[in-house]
């Protein structure tokens, strides 16, 4: 399966989707569903173009193959889930709070976004890495660097570490824990997240004096 990039086109902000934008909108949410259901091997362009009411060839007009939409998919539904982390770290969390908020919250976003979730699980291990480096993933990296960076400011977070260097390690050690979840179960989070959260602390929060 080819792991290079694929182009979303997306509705301009402002303004009603195109038709042709609506019908390559209505490929991509059904592909997710369906290939978070049924998985990349087991699912034909037909399936997915007769879950989205149209015809079997209209969605080679916006993909040309199966690979390009499943990856396209793929990116989309994981976009989902990460945008959904990037909306805790903007809410105003104190600087104690928003480490466990931004877990909790990816977790609890698997739960709605099935192709996530079945690629994270490493049901699909060919594309896994390639979460790692969609934009939204980038994002969520550059966001967390910038929220170490302000707790730092109101010496909520040590002025000694490094935001970039320890922002992107947080992120992985993330994505680890929500790999964990989705292939041993989510007691693994209850019964050891506040060991988690310690680790981090320690990490990042000045000594108590």
């Amino acid at each position: 399966m080819p792991s290079a990039h694929t182009t979303q086109l997306a509705p301009g902000a402002g303004r009603q989707a195109s038709k042709g934008e609506q019908t390559r909108q209505a490929v991509l949410t059904h592909a997710i569903e369906r290939f978070g259901r049924e998985g990349f091997r087991a699912t034909s362009v037909a399936d997915i173009s007769r879950d989205a009411g149209v015809g079997g060839t209209v969605a080679y007009a916006y993909f040309p193959n199966k690979e390009a939409l499943f990856l396209a998919a793929l990116d989309t539904d994981a976009a989902a889930v990460i945008n959904e982390g990037l909306s805790q770290l903007t809410s105003g969390e104190p600087a104690e709070n928003w480490r466990e908020t931004l877990v909790i919250t990816l977790v609890d976003a698997l739960d709605r976004h099935p192709l996530a979730r079945r690629v994270l699980a490493g049901l699909e291990p060919d594309v896994t890495e390639r979460v790692q480096t969609i934009p939204a993933m980038l994002e969520l990296r550059a966001a967390v660097v910038e929220r170490l960076r302000a707790d730092q400011a109101t010496g909520a977070v040590r002025d000694d570490i490094d935001p970039v260097a320890v922002g992107n390690g947080a992120v992985t050690i993330i994505l680890t824990v929500l790999m964990s979840v989705l292939q041993f179960g989510r007691q693994g989070v209850d019964a050891y997240g506040a060991d988690v959260m310690a680790v981090f602390a320690a990490a990042l929060e000045p000594p108590a004096r």
